[in-house]
């Protein structure tokens, strides 16, 4: 199973999601102080992204990512160590709407990929990690996130691969460059499983996420029973 080309591929890059590069320190402000709201979260401000994906191809991806700092957890992280294995990084914020809709489907797929691909938060505007540490609690979250309240690693990504929206999802390939944007909230699990993929992860649709391949393992096995069954009954 995999994604249709279609909707990500136009030549060699494949659809822009933002104008060309603008200045960190402009992309910080945005994520940081916020410049639209949306109606999930009352009052608190911060940008929005669609959903949009740009995919690199192989040849054009920007990195090795040099991203690393402390973790919500009390311990340290550094993208370095996991070069060899296909990373997905999450920006979020403990109060974004989108940001805690789309966290279960995250942390299904982080367990579901187990070693073969890792998964790390960067938790961005929570002035307490006190906020950042509940959240994790209460969604179940077991992968590290980086606590960064000053945004300092978002500079960590470079050109136009810096995060401009949250929540931002980011794909890096086996070599630490960025493979894949996803601007906003993650459209689907298929989605960003093509994604994974696309950076030399595991074939789109091939892991279990949720029991999902264990209940068409066993829904198909009942039903070549009852085919048996029939044609047995037919043969008498």
């Amino acid at each position: 199973m995999s994604l249709s080309r279609s909707s990500t591929r136009t030549g060699r890059r494949r659809r822009v999601l933002a104008p060309a590069l603008v200045a960190v320190t402009g992309v910080l402000a945005l994520l940081l102080a916020g410049c639209s709201s949306l109606g999930s979260t009352g009052d608190l401000d911060y940008v929005a992204g669609d959903g949009s994906v740009v995919e690199y191809d192989q040849a054009d991806r920007l990195g090795p990512v040099d991203l690393s700092g402390d973790t919500v957890d009390g311990g340290t992280y550094d993208l370095a160590d996991h070069r060899g294995t296909v990373v997905v990084v999450n920006v979020w914020w403990s109060l974004c709407g989108p940001c805690i809709k789309e966290m279960p489907m995250l942390t299904e797929l982080s367990d579901a990929y187990g070693d073969d691909v890792d998964f790390v938060g960067i938790n961005i505007r929570d002035n307490s990690i006190e906020l950042a540490q509940a959240f994790e609690r209460d969604r179940g979250v077991d992968y590290p996130s980086i606590y960064d309240p000053t945004g300092k690693a978002l500079l960590s990504f470079p050109g136009s691969t810096a995060p401009r929206s949250m929540p931002t999802t980011l794909v890096i390939d086996t070599d630490g460059k960025v493979a894949s944007v996803i601007a906003g909230p993650v459209p689907s699990e298929l989605t960003l499983e093509s994604l994974i993929e696309s950076a030399g992860g595991p074939a789109a649709g091939s892991i279990d996420v949720g029991g999902s391949s264990a209940s068409a393992s066993a829904s198909a096995s009942a039903s070549a029973k009852a085919s048996a069954k029939a044609s047995d009954g037919a043969d008498d």
